[in-house]
């Protein structure tokens, strides 16, 4: 499965022959930009999360660090333009995440001290505010059940720098009358993970924390819900698991290790290096934990599929840090797992790839007999019992070199080559499905290199790799409007139905360091039709 997914993105950028054309979808699609509004804030978090209103053709954008949601009029979607921006700071101090649900709005804040509980504020779609409850510590992302009877907000619990204070992390289920002038806090329930202090975890499952209970150390990054609105699987990115809530009973039922990725095996490879000024992508002896950020879920022949971009995170505080070099005197490697340890503590090895200094370690001998990378540099397929169908390999990192070479795996901030290598790579983040023309797509937006990567997922054992779009401009410098967008942190598709330009379905990238907002359409072309 996975040398096939590799053989058409290989295709696709013009690295394999013609002979590999039979795994490519009987039709393709065209990405390109429409237009783009930009904030005019650089590296601010001023376009995070980004939310659609088919009614008024308008985008609730994310303006995170500035405490507002900018409301953006996309009637002409080659000129969107500001209409208004409705400032939440009242309720605390960061914007986190926005989503909508016909007439209504919700915004996640989070607290000026992020360790307390933060809230969910509900307006509509003027920015009228009509209701605000409390719910857990750093409310990082937030939406509806698809029928709208619940809003499910995923609390961090992120610890205080110091590690002093670390808050449980938890899922507030907010029960929604159907006045919301009438919400109250009764109407808030917490889904926490006490039930699984004294379990026995799979041992992917990483809890770690100094002191910290498995409550107080997982940390619900993202959620997607089931079809019918009973069940939601949230990413705990740090812990390297998902975990399954029944909403209607509030509690977790299940806690799934996704185990880790081996980049010795063909299909696995990476750029390990950010010193070697080349590309240099090859296996090593590193497993990989996924630490998805984003999780998506859709249906296949009557069967759930679960999606995640695999970004990766590591706790890194002033208090407490688990990153270390692996070429550091700190992490000693066990000789006899890895004979070859002089070679690979070497910078034009493996030497400057950050890895996790909690994991892998033989307690007895002081020793590391694995080495934990963070983060996949991939996207995955799952199924609803979170067991591993596809993965995208190396390809993010292969047709990024193959469309940029001279600014291979660059960071958001700053034009280089290989700089992110030793530290998850192009860091794909942000992530939406879209169900267009009977096929259904996914979308990850890559955070460090930007762009956008387009995959057909209407056979969840075999994508095919269809497009990668960058609207980022490498010649012009950071900070300066010239530099195209920078950081896609939030994806959303407008289907044709609902679209400003009739028929026509979009794909909207809120873009976190440029804080800019850009509409790209999406058109269906025959075969051989659509550029990479």
């Amino acid at each position: 499965m996975k040398s096939k997914m590799l053989a058409a993105a290989l295709l696709a950028v013009g690295l394999a022959g013609p002979a590999l054309a039979e795994v490519q979808p009987p039709f393709t699609l065209r990405l390109s930009p429409l237009g783009t509004y930009q904030s005019g804030l650089f590296d601010q978090a001023a376009a995070e999360i980004v939310a659609h209103d088919p009614l008024g053709q308008r985008l609730f954008v994310v303006n995170a660090a500035s405490g507002r949601v900018d409301v953006l009029d996309i009637r002409d979607p080659a000129a969107p333009a500001l209409l208004s921006s409705i400032d939440l700071s009242v309720h605390g101090a960061a914007v986190n995440s926005v989503a909508l649900h016909g007439e209504l709005v919700a915004a996640a804040v989070e607290a000026r001290s992020k360790t307390d509980p933060g809230k969910a504020v509900f307006m509509d779609r003027d920015g009228r505010v009509l209701a605000a409850v409390e719910v857990g510590a750093l409310p990082d992302m937030l939406t509806f059940t698809p029928d709208g009877r619940h809003v499910l907000v995923a609390n961090e619990g992120e610890p205080s720098d110091d590690y002093g204070i670390d808050p449980e992390g938890s899922v507030s289920i907010i029960d929604l009358p159907g006045d919301i002038a009438r919400l109250t806090q009764d109407q808030v329930r917490s889904a926490d993970f006490r039930r699984f202090d004294d379990a026995e975890l799979d041992p992917s499952v990483r809890v770690f924390g100094p002191h910290a209970s498995v409550a107080e150390d997982l940390e619900p990054e993202y959620i997607a819900v089931s079809r019918d609105s009973r069940t939601a699987w949230v990413s705990l990115q740090e812990g390297n698991a998902v975990a399954v809530l029944d909403i209607r009973s509030g509690t977790f039922s299940a806690l799934h290790g996704l185990g880790f990725k081996d980049h010795s095996l063909p299909g696995n490879e990476l750029d390990a290096g950010d010193r070697d000024g080349r590309i240099d992508i090859r296996n090593w002896p590193v497993l990989g934990m996924y630490q998805p950020d984003a999780i998506a879920r859709y249906e296949h022949r009557g069967r759930t599929y679960l999606v995640t971009a695999n970004e990766g995170d590591a706790r890194d505080y002033d208090g407490y840090s688990e990153v270390g070099r692996l070429g550091s005197s700190a992490y000693p490697l066990d000789p006899e797992r890895f004979p070859e340890a002089e070679s690979l503590k070497q910078n034009a090895s493996l030497g400057r790839l950050n890895v996790s200094r909690t994991s892998g370690l033989n307690p007895q001998t002081g020793r590391y007999e694995r080495i934990h990378a963070f983060g996949g540099r991939s996207f995955s397929i799952w199924t609803q019992n979170l067991e591993q169908v596809w993965d995208s390999g190396a390809d993010f990192e292969r047709i990024t070199a193959e469309a940029n070479p001279e600014f291979f795996n660059s960071n958001h901030t700053e034009n280089g080559l290989d700089t992110r290598s030793d530290d998850k790579g192009p860091e794909p983040e942000g992530l939406t499905l879209a169900s267009l023309w009977g096929r259904t797509y996914a979308f990850v937006g890559l955070e460090r290199a930007g762009g956008v990567m387009v995959y057909d997922i209407g056979d969840p054992h075999a994508p095919a790799f269809v497009q990668y779009l960058n609207r980022r401009d490498f010649q012009a410098a950071p900070g300066t409007p010239e530099a195209g967008d920078l950081g896609p942190e939030g994806l959303t598709v407008i289907e044709a139905g609902a679209s400003p330009i009739p028929g026509v379905p979009l794909l909207v990238v809120a873009n976190e360091v440029s804080g800019s907002t850009t509409l790209f359409r999406i058109d269906r072309e025959p075969l051989g039709v659509a550029g990479r």
